[in-house]
């Protein structure tokens, strides 16, 4: 397939509220959005979602935009590419980390294979890992830190989420903020059997804040996830060892490189794989093929990101060895009832369908439009 036509855009959706982490806030989830049209007329999607500060990551949307419009397009523009490995191929030659701007591409390569054969992203990675995909995955909620600091805005956040139907309930957590939330996540959903989570994200230090973590040893929570800064990988085993609760890793597991120096030092087999912080899905299926070696176990993060970049996750999240549910979440709760380019649902018992279809089938084009701006658009001088 030729690619004759480029397109960036910039998409801005505000969040109906605050989303607090261990590292920083985000008020409105903005995005690039790149589209790659071949010479047949098909048309593929892929979303970069890093955040405009460097605060979950180093990558930040500045950074990916430079990256796509200098580096990453000018690659793949007029060029003719037989699979989207070998478009990721090409998108890795020469350029370290930049996970996010190559992952816009890459599972927008997906994405255009996906048009030209009328499927989804899930069968395509089911053929390659050799297994069918699931019909409908699991969705949990991510629950921010609430601005106030308040135990009982939390209780009142857990109990709408159960109300709602999800399969796992997991709250944010950081230094000073992580007894108090974890008891009174255990309140409101006494009388319950849905598992309990806490995310970091890589807000403690090794070993100044064992204490702290091994303090939620007792919890019963089904994993602690990425409770350790992103490069502390001894950290991570060594925590991993001390602690009857599962560990799981989010922002240290990069690539399958790390993937395997995680399970060679006896670390964490518990794995949270972004699609877009990993570089895409060409990465996603060589972590899924580390983690059949190991015995690791699987679930599939987002951002969040819109319901056009939460395909890939979905389409991932669809894939055996993803056993615990996933952060995929209806679109209305992030944005509202009518706001999202793909409009994301779950049934009443927590789960969300994998589709059958490329993005072109599912964007609406009237929100699309009106979310998104183009900010570049190039064409390839005929072959």
């Amino acid at each position: 397939m030729r690619i004759v036509r480029i397109e960036l855009f910039d998409l801005t959706l505000p969040l109906v509220e605050p989303f607090i982490i261990s590292g920083g806030t985000m008020h409105e989830r903005r995005s690039l959005v790149v589209v790659l049209h071949d010479e047949d007329g098909h048309r593929g999607y892929g979303e970069s979602p890093p955040f405009e500060l460097p605060f979950y990551s180093e990558e930040t949307t500045a950074s990916a935009r430079f990256m796509l419009q200098r580096v990453l397009i000018p690659r793949i523009l007029g060029t003719v590419v037989e699979s989207p490995e070998a478009v990721d191929a090409v998108l890795r030659t020469g350029v370290r980390g930049n996970n996010f701007a190559r992952a816009a591409m890459e599972t927008a390569a997906w994405d255009l294979e996906a048009h030209r054969r009328n499927t989804g992203l899930a069968a395509l990675l089911g053929e390659r890992l050799g297994a069918p995909p699931a019909d409908a995955v699991p969705c949990g909620v991510a629950l921010g830190i609430p601005v106030d600091r308040s135990p009982d805005t939390l209780k009142r956040w857990i109990g709408d989420a159960v109300a709602a139907g999800y399969r796992r309930v997991k709250i944010k957590v950081a230094p000073g903020w992580d007894e108090v939330p974890v008891r009174a996540a255990r309140e409101a959903m006494a009388g319950t059997d849905l598992p309990l989570t806490v995310d970091a994200n890589g807000g403690y230090e090794w070993p100044e804040h064992e204490r702290a973590l091994c303090a939620l040893d007792d919890a019963g929570l089904l994993y602690i996830e990425q409770p350790l800064h992103p490069d502390e990988l001894v950290g991570h085993a060594r925590l991993a060892e001390r602690l009857k609760t599962q560990v799981c890793v989010d922002e240290t597991l990069r690539d399958a490189r790390a993937a395997r120096q995680i399970a060679e030092l006896g670390g964490p087999l518990v794995w949270n794989v972004k699609v877009h912080r990993v570089g895409g899905l060409s990465e996603v299926c060589r972590i899924v093929r580390v983690a059949r070696e190991c015995g690791a176990r699987l679930w599939a993060g987002t951002m969040p990101e819109s319901g056009l970049g939460s395909q890939a996750a979905l389409a991932a999240a669809a894939m055996p060895g993803f056993v615990y549910p996933s952060d995929l979440e209806p679109s209305a709760r992030w944005f509202g009832r009518n706001a999202d380019v793909i409009k994301l649902t779950m049934t009443a018992d927590g789960r969300m369908r994998v589709p059958g279809v490329p993005i072109a089938a599912l964007l609406d084009a009237g929100r699309f439009g009106a979310a998104a701006r183009r900010v570049l658009e190039v064409v390839a001088t005929p072959a």
